[in-house]
């Protein structure tokens, strides 16, 4: 008996770590991810070309012997020897992708085809990191993985919403012809620490202004809405889809909804209530309105978010005091 497990003990020590390729691994998202992976001493290489991410965001794990940085623009093919593909490359702010649509779009495209040629030829998972743009301007509400958007192919914010449509085209026929394990996870607005604080995102844009001591910023009435998840609870539906047997799309966010108006007036009564609301035309294809339904998460995935508004926005702020201030 003693020998057996003897032999146990050392196949489990010669057991090698899972090796993670994460595309766009220096992003908010990215970052967070590799986090969580490195914490599972999992082996990790980030691939980025630091167009929109930043090495501050993965700093703590250089020099790890688990984790390798790979400068790199994923509309270039790259060969490596990994486990997993978590393909989160993509310019995902409004102010990058309507500076650089068509860089946008060729991001988008070609990364996610030559990673997913790479994921044929290895035999690796993979993960596409979609979004709820897919679904435009949704004339149903909340949107579920069924519903096939609203979504103008000439708009101003077209290339980063038609881009991501292909990519998931692109995975679900490598699926079809190749039988390739393809995840894709669509992803509603996610805040948290590590947000650029110039990426014209509502949430970072409300925080940072107000903490500037200005008035903040919204277009049109503000009766547009939205739903929020935190970062962490993002990234734990993310491992779960992974190491799902789900292959097709799977909605990740927070069903909760707030009128933009009201996400001003929270995130000014925290930080100085005396700060004034100033209001801008709405931008071109601006959506009215975006709500995960997330029943199938819920059912297939058994995740739903645990980290409330108040206390995810709480921790966002303090990491914007802590950073920029």
């Amino acid at each position: 008996l003693s020998f057996k497990l003897k032999i146990m003990n050392n196949k489990i020590k010669n057991l090698k770590p899972i090796k993670n390729l994460v595309s766009g691994g220096a992003g908010f998202l990215g970052s967070h991810l590799i986090d969580q992976l490195m914490k599972k001493n999992e082996q990790v290489i980030c691939l980025d070309n630091y167009f929109t991410g930043e090495e501050s965001n993965i700093k703590k794990w250089i020099g790890h012997p688990n984790f390798q940085i790979i400068r790199h623009d994923v509309t270039e093919p790259i060969d490596l020897e990994v486990d997993m593909i978590w393909h989160l490359a993509s310019p995902a702010s409004p102010i990058h992708y309507k500076s650089h649509p068509i860089k946008t779009s060729k991001t988008i495209y070609l990364g996610t085809y030559n990673l997913l040629r790479l994921s044929r030829q290895i035999g690796a998972k993979f993960l596409l990191a979609s979004t709820s743009e897919i679904y435009g301007d949704p004339e149903v509400n909340p949107q579920d993985e069924s519903y096939r958007g609203s979504v103008s192919t000439t708009g101003i914010r077209s290339c980063y919403e038609e881009g991501k449509r292909i990519a998931e085209t692109l995975c679900s026929d490598y699926k079809r012809m190749y039988n390739l394990d393809v995840k894709i996870m669509r992803i509603f607005n996610t805040y948290g620490p590590r947000m650029r604080s110039n990426d014209g995102r509502v949430v970072s844009n409300f925080i940072f202004q107000a903490l500037q001591g200005k008035p903040l910023t919204i277009y049109g009435d503000g009766s547009q809405t939205r739903s929020f998840c935190y970062v962490d609870d993002l990234i734990e539906g993310m491992a779960s889809l992974m190491s799902s047997n789900i292959n097709s799309p799977v909605n990740i966010g927070n069903p909760e909804e707030f009128k933009i108006i009201q996400l001003a007036n929270i995130i000014k009564d925290i930080i100085n209530p005396n700060l004034d609301l100033i209001y801008k035309p709405l931008p071109e294809d601006d959506p009215s309105q975006r709500r995960p339904d997330i029943s199938k998460a819920r059912k297939y995935l058994q995740w739903q978010p645990k980290i409330n508004f108040d206390k995810g926005i709480h921790l966002t702020i303090n990491w914007f005091k802590r950073t920029y201030f």
